[in-house]
């Protein structure tokens, strides 16, 4: 057994080797670096929380009463992770860093006047409709700020899923017909980053590992879609921006996603707080979850 005893808190609902091919790995490497690691759900954890918080750990299956010295915590349940907070547990990432990224207007708004360059983006105004907006005369003052082509996300997603590419009003109003009521923004198009962009996989204030990743036929460049990827050295400015971000967030580790300006300087396209790293092992031979492990058990022993 480890001499650390700790927690990897993952989604009861997530079942594909996708996921758990990353939790396996971080289980690896917590066990080579003496770390017993744990996983727990939170449709496992939520339902004990109705305890006394002092009877929590008591309550426990496996290993009752003991307390984890760390949590690993690779999902986007915040209500669980302000718990765990609560009880007094070290998250990493924690519930306020999470939360930032996860939304992505909400990414905006936490790095808006932070020095750091992104698209003019324009949160979607709030609806209580069902289907979603009745009226989109709110679209012409948007057009005038973004132009066309612009582009349509969904504040919640993952893996370029629900990012759309709008060329006139017809097109907009057709993504928000899908959209519905879910929360969503409106972003400048970044014509010179079409089809590509870098991910630096940040742990700490320090660039693991990073990819360039293309895509000829979409102008999405995620792997998921259909791209492709080689290694990438970033350049000083983008790895200025990606520490940065790390800082603004408070963010212990992350995939920041960049894209290239006209002259090919960085503008923040996205930040994954809990960023998949089995692409960018098989690009660049780097394991992220050794590094993920180290520093956790770095900053709980300091």
């Amino acid at each position: 057994m480890g001499s650390v005893y700790a927690w990897l808190v993952v989604n009861g609902f997530l079942h594909s080797q996708k996921f758990d091919e990353i939790f396996e790995w971080l289980a690896e490497a917590a066990k080579k670096q003496g770390c017993r690691l744990e996983r727990k759900t939170n449709t496992e954890l939520l339902p004990l929380l109705a305890m006394d918080k002092d009877s929590f750990f008591d309550q426990l299956k496996t290993y009752p009463g003991q307390k984890p010295q760390f949590v690993i915590f690779w999902d986007k349940d915040v209500r669980l992770a302000r718990l765990l907070e609560k009880l007094g547990l070290r998250l990493f990432n924690c519930a306020q860093s999470i939360e930032a990224c996860d939304d992505k207007a909400r990414t905006f708004i936490e790095l808006l006047g932070s020095g750091i360059r992104m698209p003019k983006t324009v949160a979607g105004p709030k609806t209580f409709r069902p289907q979603g907006y009745e009226d989109v005369a709110f679209l012409q003052e948007i057009e005038q700020q973004l132009g066309y082509p612009m582009v349509v996300k969904e504040c919640y997603g993952s893996f370029g899923q629900q990012v759309y590419l709008a060329h006139s009003r017809m097109e907009v109003q057709a993504c928000l017909a899908q959209i519905k009521n879910r929360p969503c923004l409106f972003q400048q198009y970044i014509r010179p980053s079409h089809g590509h962009d870098i991910r630096i996989q940040m742990v700490g204030n320090q660039a693991i590992a990073a990819m360039h990743r293309y895509n000829a036929n979409d102008f999405r460049a995620n792997i998921t879609n259909g791209g492709s990827m080689e290694p990438y050295q970033p350049t000083p400015k983008q790895l200025e921006m990606a520490q940065r971000v790390m800082h603004v967030l408070n963010l212990d580790f992350a995939g920041v996603d960049i894209l290239f300006g006209e002259n090919g300087e960085p503008i923040l396209c996205e930040v994954n707080s809990n960023a998949h790293f089995v692409n960018i092992y098989k690009c660049t031979g780097i394991n992220t979850a050794d590094a993920i492990i180290q520093y956790c058990l770095g900053t709980v022993k300091q």
